[in-house]
């Protein structure tokens, strides 16, 4: 029974280490892979990649170029993740068994969306993009319906992956308005100015049901709704204007912004009044 028990264990530990090295290298290599979106090692810069289809002025949808920094402070919160997991005693519980590999397959599929567009591969970037979103949903849903034990896996964990998902989400409309253009869509007789209200409507109605999912978590949120401002100022400042695709990103950043910040404080009065319920009771 004990030699069981011994095998038991440590056949365990085995899959934790293994499940950690994959999150580790998956990591890398997708901050490997950004270095080559950038341009930084002999890569083709994003923006000037498959034709320059996603490039700043290539679409109504698309955010000014600042908007992409983003993505260091998430790669710089996966890198983090990476390290604290892989810390002796880290990442042992449920919550990040369940957690591990699909992290490490959204950072796989994050490089094999930056390798299609070098590629000039656009309908297979959205495929790819799609599946990201996919997952990084999946991914949400867990962390909103568990607790991290610390404050550290909440900020690394929590908040790195709420902000992966806000920004590719608007991303993912980026990606899907790029392909239509690149490949001849001209509207179907619709102007294209509403063809952008509408794509920024449904990106505004997905941060909504972030927020209500995530009883108002704020990260999603922020990457969004930096995502709909660089959107209005690219629209407002580049070279393919368009007030009223501008003014539709900013309608639609406040309406994630109300929605998230009026959960948000719902929740915490929730919280306080339980506390304060549970403080009163008597002892049994």
């Amino acid at each position: 029974m004990a030699s069981t028990t011994t095998t038991t264990v440590k056949g365990g530990r085995t899959a934790d280490q293994i499940r950690k090295a994959v999150v580790m290298f998956s990591t890398v290599l997708a901050i490997v892979g950004s270095f080559v979106g950038s341009g930084a090692l002999g890569g083709t810069p994003i923006a000037q990649a498959a034709g320059g289809a996603l490039g700043a002025d290539a679409t109504l949808i698309a955010p000014a170029v600042p908007a992409f920094g983003v993505w260091s402070i998430i790669y710089a919160g996966l890198f983090a993740y990476a390290c604290w997991q892989i810390l002796p005693g880290r990442a042992l519980g449920d919550r990040q068994k369940r957690l591990g590999y699909p992290i490490a397959a959204s950072t796989l599929l994050n490089a094999a969306w930056i390798f299609s567009i070098q590629a000039g591969q656009l309908a297979l970037s959205v495929a790819v993009i799609f599946l990201l979103v996919a997952v990084l949903a999946w991914i949400f849903a867990v962390c909103v319906q568990t607790r991290p034990q610390s404050w550290l896996e909440a900020a690394v964990c929590d908040g790195t992956l709420g902000l992966y998902l806000g920004w590719v989400c608007i991303a993912a409309a980026a990606n899907v308005s790029a392909l239509l253009v690149s490949s001849g869509f001209s509207g179907a007789g619709i102007d294209p100015r509403w063809w952008a209200v509408f794509v920024l409507a449904v990106a505004a109605l997905i941060g909504v049901g972030l927020a209500v999912g995530g009883k108002g978590r704020l990260a999603p949120a922020a990457t969004l709704i930096w995502g709909f401002a660089w959107v209005a100022v690219s629209r407002l400042t580049g070279e393919l204007p368009s007030a009223t695709a501008a003014g539709a990103a900013i309608i639609a950043g406040i309406c994630v912004a109300v929605v998230t910040v009026v959960l948000r404080i719902r929740g915490s009065k929730r919280t306080q009044v339980r506390s304060l319920a549970a403080d009163s009771s008597p002892a049994s």
